[in-house]
């Protein structure tokens, strides 16, 4: 309970009065007691009233887990134990800062029932938040007091990297063309793995055909080849300082995690293998390469509990170590950042050394402010800075793309929105094109 700005003006007049009436007219004193006896009384009876007709039962609703990058609901359920539940109830949340709710809601009940409402808490980071309580504040019946009210909540939420794109079921519509359809036949034709023999007919490739099976069979066959299978893919995530970057509403860090875990569920369709391995200053997480499907609960949980590092990151430590635990060939997605030329040279000499016995992939994500930054729709000083700081930026980033892209490296800078499609549309080509 605290006054209001009504209760407030009112003891400021009665004190300027009382002022002004002790200063000019001195025999007026118990009319001034009287006054303030009054409003004393006021406020009292005030008090009473609001507190007998201001009783009532809260119900809240949390759920148990939600994605990063989603939002989800805080529903709040309020109903009177007597009489009708007071005007303009304002309703706010003590919660952890990762938490960030969308607005304050207020409650306007217009009978004596139920009234319900929620409010919207933006899931900026994963881990696991608490909502310790809920504050509820609403007039007076006689508006000279706030009426607040403290009820513990003591509910949590665990933000999971987000696999929307996997319940949708929007990956396995990308990877369908590598199991059936058009795209299947050709690689049936252009693969590197034996499928079967099949009888030599008019139109068909002389260079497939199979000479000591066709000399033992006394007739011409072909090899038909498919696209190999069981590939291992091992996805490469940069938690350093960079990554933990805000961009476009939560870090690189996550938008990185989400785009791994679609490329698993993805890989796992296709019948590939698929490791993770996570390394900032140092090594930190390696998961050998699993049959997709299997991984990807696995690659879940680890990468739920992958923590946002402040250090820089060490390239030359981490690609070095990654490149001593893999024993095969294979397709290496490498999710990290740089900021320039400079700082990217030890990244560049590394992925050079990796790319000499695996196919890399890196996967890079592009701030969108940036190109609007260069073309200002203001023309002064400072626009005119910040646009030639953008240009330069940006011209930074291609030549380390075109770097790389000169070493056998296929570079993916994408948009924080696109990054999933664009990733899967690449792993898609790769596959189809068998340059694993």
């Amino acid at each position: 309970m605290r006054p209001s700005s009504t209760l407030i003006a009112l003891v400021l007049i009665s004190a300027a009065v009382t002022v002004f009436t002790s200063v000019w007219w001195r025999d007026m004193s118990y009319l001034l007691l009287i006054i303030w006896l009054a409003l004393a009384a006021l406020t009292v009876a005030d008090l009473v009233i609001s507190n007998l007709a201001g009783r009532m039962t809260i119900d809240f609703d949390l759920p148990p887990q939600g994605f990063v990058g989603h939002t989800t609901v805080f529903a709040v359920g309020v109903r009177p134990q007597r009489r009708a539940l007071p005007q303009n109830i304002e309703i706010r949340l003590d919660l952890a800062p990762e938490l960030v709710i969308g607005e304050i809601r207020w409650l306007n009940p217009a009978g004596e029932g139920e009234v319900k409402t929620s409010l919207d808490l933006h899931l900026t980071r994963r881990g696991r938040y608490a909502v310790n309580e809920l504050w509820l504040k609403w007039p007076s019946r006689l508006r000279l007091l706030e009426m607040i009210a403290k009820m513990p909540v003591g509910k949590e939420i665990a933000v999971q990297p987000d696999i929307s794109p996997v319940l949708s079921g929007a990956i396995k519509t990308q990877i369908l063309p590598l199991e059936a359809g058009q795209k299947d036949l050709r690689l049936r034709g252009e693969g590197s793995e034996f499928h079967q023999l099949r009888e030599f007919a008019s139109g068909m490739d002389p260079r497939s055909i199979d000479w000591k099976r066709s000399a033992r069979m006394r007739s011409l066959v072909v090899r038909e080849m498919r696209a190999e299978r069981n590939h291992q893919i091992i996805l490469c995530v940069d938690s350093g300082r960079l990554m933990a970057e805000q961009l476009a509403g939560f870090t690189k860090l996550d938008r990185a995690i989400n785009a791994a875990l679609a490329m698993c569920w993805g890989a796992g369709l296709a019948g590939d293998l698929v490791g993770f391995y996570s390394f900032d200053s140092r090594p930190r997480l390696f998961v050998p390469a699993l049959p997709g499907r299997a991984a990807f609960p696995r690659l879940q949980t680890v990468c739920a509990g992958l923590r946002y590092e402040t250090q820089e990151t060490n390239h030359t430590l981490g690609l070095t170590h990654l490149s001593g635990r893999l024993k095969r060939r294979s397709l290496v997605v490498i999710f990290s950042d740089f900021v320039d030329t400079i700082t990217a040279e030890l990244m560049i000499e590394n992925i050079q050394v990796l790319a000499r016995h695996h196919f890399v992939v890196y996967v890079a994500l592009r701030d969108p402010m940036l190109a609007k930054l260069i073309e200002p729709e203001e023309t002064t000083l400072d626009a005119v800075a910040r646009s030639v700081a953008a240009r330069q930026i940006l011209q930074e980033r291609r030549a380390v793309m075109e770097k790389l892209a000169r070493l056998g490296v296929l570079c993916l800078d994408s948009t924080p929105e696109a990054l999933t499609s664009d990733l899967i549309a690449r792993y898609i080509e790769i596959k189809s094109r068998e340059m694993i």
